[in-house]
């Protein structure tokens, strides 16, 4: 019985060969790397996270980069900004704190950090008293809100009109009424 070569042929292509000990070893040495390379990806991301981002060298420095929230309240504390800023919020939130119906006639204008003084402007004189009126109770609230002694006064400012540098009664050059020419 002769066999034709056309027929091993087919049997041959169909098996591939298997992988001897060695193959093996550097298939799973292969998937071992790969694996531990993502633990080590997932890992790295975990420390930088924790850390708060990338880091501009070997130590954490001023340089590296932070979170938008997290620059912003360093540069807050660096500054001394802590009480302006809050107060800031309160301008913000001024209707929420003197409720509605104050708030559409009276607004907040500055705070001067020095004397903790709130400058509030009212539309009308009547707003202005009644708002004079409840000052106490609102430099409680808003204490209690900020913190105790962020604002110790609350200043009441009535309507303004346009300032007046120069009256009837003032010619340019003079000091003013009782003005005499020696």
């Amino acid at each position: 019985m002769s066999e034709n070569p056309s027929e091993k042929a087919p049997d041959a292509a169909k098996k591939a060969p298997e992988p001897s000990g060695v193959d093996l070893a550097r298939v799973a040495l292969r998937a071992a790397k790969e694996q531990a390379r993502a633990r080590g990806d997932a890992a790295q991301q975990k420390k930088q996270a924790r850390r708060g981002g990338l880091r501009s060298g070997a130590r954490a420095d001023g340089r590296d980069p932070l979170a938008l929230g997290a620059a912003i309240n360093r540069l807050i504390t660096e500054r001394g900004w802590e009480a302006p800023a809050a107060v800031g919020g309160v301008m913000g939130r001024w209707p929420q704190i003197v409720g509605e119906d104050v708030a559409k006639h009276c607004v907040p204008e500055k705070y001067d950090e020095d004397e903790r003084v709130l400058v509030v402007r009212c539309d009308s004189t009547a707003w202005a008293t009644n708002l004079r009126l409840l000052a106490p109770t609102l430099v409680a609230r808003l204490n209690e809100d900020l913190g105790h002694g962020a604002v110790r006064q609350i200043k009441v400012q009535g309507p303004g009109g346009p300032a007046r540098r120069y009256g009837p009664l003032r010619a340019p050059g003079s000091t003013g009424p009782g003005d005499t020419y020696g």
